[in-house]
């Protein structure tokens, strides 16, 4: 590695460091998938996460950057259809059921709750995969901060290819084991959210707290 690349990679470490590891999107619903699945059932949604943001980070330098510089309601459209999107994603936390309410069939992993007359209901549930969890990062509003931040702040104009393939290298290694923290304190938390009531207040507390992720991007509007 040459001097330069190792002066730009030390240099941008920490700065993903504290935005991988600082509450989120993906963090929340890493923390809930670690709940409800596990964190060797949410391997493939973390590594879709890592994967997806170094590609978001490969394209943005390559081209895609200058075009949200140029046309400010392309990215302000992305941003709102990703916040309408975590609006849904903040209620369908606040309906998830328990990890012992779930069983594993031939067609992958089913819910079993309660219907509104109290009878049995069944709802289809499985972690978010590797290519949904790519996907994800594209409709995500604090992955958008974080790549285009991360390109402006330390990225210098004219730089080529290669110093954008390597930011976007650096990223996805460092990321990993960031974001790997909130699915395995989620997995802890299992034994102690079979409570019902603790259960609804996690749902709801996770809710929330997602709806307050969306407080930066709503300020830089």
């Amino acid at each position: 590695m040459s001097l330069d690349a190792l002066t730009l990679t030390l240099s941008i470490v920490p700065y993903i460091v504290v935005m991988s590891v600082t509450p989120g999107p993906n963090n929340l619903m890493l923390l809930s998938s670690g709940v409800r699945f596990g964190v060797q059932r949410s391997v493939p949604h973390m590594l879709g996460v890592s994967a997806g943001g170094a590609l978001m980070i490969l394209l943005a330098g390559l081209g895609l950057l200058e075009a949200f510089q140029r046309q400010p309601l392309l990215q302000q459209g992305v941003q709102w259809g990703g916040m309408v999107y975590l609006l849904w994603l903040a209620w369908q936390m606040t309906r998830a059921s328990a990890p012992e309410e779930c069983k594993v069939s031939d067609e992958g992993e089913w819910a079993h709750a309660q219907g509104a007359d109290g009878a049995p209901s069944v709802q289809a549930v499985r972690p978010l995969g590797f290519w949904g969890a790519v996907a994800f990062q594209w409709v995500n509003p604090k992955m958008w901060m974080m790549a285009l931040g991360l390109l402006s702040a330390y990225l210098p104009r004219g730089q080529g290819a290669a110093a954008v393939a390597l930011v976007a290298l650096v990223y996805g290694v460092t990321n990993l084991p960031c974001i790997s923290v909130w699915a395995i304190g989620g997995q802890r938390l299992r034994h102690w959210l079979q409570n019902p009531a603790r259960l609804q207040a996690f749902n709801w507390t996770m809710a929330a707290a997602l709806l307050l992720s969306m407080a930066p991007v709503l300020l830089n509007q």
